[in-house]
């Protein structure tokens, strides 16, 4: 009998959890020759997440919970569960049922059948996402491809079922600053995509905001990618050239046809202008500074605050 972690990270995600262990329920009795646990992880929820996850551990044995001690991001809830699942096969999935857990059987058996490590799923439609947030994040996945060595798959979701063997790999990437699509391809194994299409959440409403999403594919593009880092040099160069030939220009114009330098506005604006990609490759290199200095900390990804067994420091002085 094989044993299925299933890992769901959630923040605010009260009025969602009941509908989501329905469905779970379900399938773990489709699939009645495998064994189940459900990982919950409550990355610092504001509303009754935690009270819901222990309410679901005192009807049945198979619900796990984290709980950490502030919001650190569901990166880290995701590495967090990982960790804590015993499984022979881990799967993620979100807990706003915007993910069918039904597909959870036909990647069981996919993995059972065919030669793959890793069954993931990919958005074929974006119906009810904002037109805008659809726009930029087909151009994100457009340009991280371009410029990174690891590919993304456009609309790919997080949910995915794969071997014990890949969440290990996944596990000894213990990066601080995480971008999972990125890690799920670095890792490797053989990946087979399933498309569906988008279903809107069940219940409560996204915790991602546009500019969340925005800054979230920041971190995916200095994380997997040097690329910006050489444009930031590129720029360097072109300038240096373009002052070249205005230099030449204007010594030519002042020697040969004795034309005074002229133009104060067209001046300031060439000030602005370099002033401007200045600035823009300062950035992009207190980007990857930023990260690196962050990673030198070597601080922990999250803390845990509780879990099913009880208060963490509680459980601890059991222990011992």
């Amino acid at each position: 009998m094989d044993r299925i972690s299933l890992v769901i990270p959630c923040y605010n995600e009260e009025e969602a959890l009941p509908f989501l262990y329905e469905e779970l329920c379900k399938v773990a009795n489709r699939m009645n020759g495998q064994e189940f646990e459900f990982v919950f992880v409550n990355d610092g929820s504001k509303d009754r997440t935690l009270e819901v996850f222990k309410q679901l551990r005192a009807k049945d044995n198979r619900v796990r919970f984290i709980s950490f001690s502030r919001n650190f991001g569901k990166e880290a809830a995701i590495f967090a569960g990982f960790e804590a699942s015993t499984g022979d096969y881990v799967a993620m999935i979100d807990a706003d049922l915007q993910d069918p857990p039904m597909l959870i059987e036909e990647m069981y058996n996919t993995l059972q059948t065919e030669d793959y490590d890793c069954v993931a799923t990919r958005r074929t439609t974006r119906t009810g996402e904002p037109v805008i947030r659809s726009f930029f994040a087909r151009k994100f996945y457009q340009l991280i491809n371009n410029i990174s060595d690891t590919k993304l798959v456009d609309g790919a979701r997080d949910f995915r079922l794969m071997t014990r063997q890949m969440v290990d790999s996944i596990l000894e990437l213990r990066e601080y600053n995480r971008f999972s699509k990125g890690i799920f391809g670095w890792v490797g194994f053989n990946t087979k995509w399933i498309s569906y299409e988008n279903v809107e959440r069940v219940a409560g409403t996204t915790k991602w905001s546009f500019w969340g999403l925005f800054f979230y594919s920041l971190e995916g593009i200095v994380a997997f990618s040097t690329r910006p880092l050489a444009i930031a040099s590129l720029f360097g160069i072109l300038f240096f050239l373009i002052s070249l030939v205005m230099i030449a220009v204007i010594i030519t114009k002042t020697l040969i046809w004795d034309d005074p330098v002229q133009g104060w506005p067209s001046t300031v604006c060439v000030i602005f202008l370099i002033g401007g990609i200045q600035l823009l490759c300062m950035g992009i290199l207190g980007q990857y500074l930023s990260k690196t200095y962050l990673e030198t900390k070597r601080r922990p990804i999250y803390i845990v605050k509780e879990t099913e067994e009880g208060k963490e420091k509680d459980r601890r002085n059991r222990k011992n």
